[in-house]
């Protein structure tokens, strides 16, 4: 990769993007490295860290390739803690600052996992989820919202990193499911089993299907039954 290429991938990155890629690489490893075609954000003692701070949607063929020569951890950054800044007058500085109600958990990784759920069955494919305390600044711009002004979002910023979470194989999934299930369940007996709502249950139930852990047994009314495969 040619020194300009390195350039233009570094100033097009995020704060939140560029923090976290610093937090993986430390002083000894090499970022922005070429691997056939693809760019890899951060190369240390052997592994692949990709740092993807937005959706995974569209990211398998890239991080199915990576894995196929490669060792790959996908990090994905989840805040628990958001601090919404808006910075009234860039020239003056002028800002206010207060908490978002908003709070992620581990778990909310289930929300991207569906973009790509075989490839935690891939030896060399792992996710980390990032749990952050983050800021994020947003300017009044008087042009947004059809002229009528508004607020824009203008980069995410790390205050903390809280935790993290390796996530090996699809298995590592079932430690989002605190109780027990019954032998046949459906999304409805997941959710309360994870304690969360039907919707991330959806998406579970979903990863944990295409991931070759569980299979649809049957029907309740119009809801699917599935079943763990032994």
């Amino acid at each position: 990769m040619t020194q300009a290429k390195r350039i233009i991938g570094t100033l097009n990155e995020g704060a939140l993007h560029a923090a976290l890629k610093q937090h993986y690489g430390g002083s000894t490893a090499d970022f922005e490295v070429s691997f056939s075609g693809f760019v890899a954000d951060v190369v240390r003692d052997g592994v692949i860290f990709e740092i993807q701070t937005s959706s995974f949607s569209g990211l398998e063929r890239k991080m199915r390739a990576l894995a196929e020569q490669n060792a790959v951890v996908l990090v994905h950054p989840i805040a628990a803690q958001k601090h919404l800044v808006r910075i009234k007058d860039p020239h003056s500085g002028d800002f206010s600052r207060r908490k978002s109600p908003k709070k992620g958990g581990l778990c909310h990784i289930l929300s991207e996992l569906v973009y790509l759920p075989t490839l935690l069955n891939h030896p060399n494919f792992s996710v980390e989820v990032a749990l952050i305390e983050e800021e994020q600044h947003s300017v009044y711009d008087p042009k947004a919202r059809r002229g009528r002004g508004g607020w824009r979002t203008r980069g995410r910023h790390l205050v903390e990193l809280v935790e993290q979470l390796r996530l090996n194989h699809v298995e590592d999934l079932l430690q989002f499911i605190p109780e027990p299930l019954a032998s046949t369940f459906s999304v409805q007996d997941l959710a309360a089993a994870m304690g969360q709502p039907v919707w991330l249950a959806r998406q579970m139930a979903y990863c944990l299907r295409h991931g070759g852990l569980t299979s649809v047994c049957g029907k309740q009314g119009n809801a699917l039954v599935y079943e763990f495969v032994s």
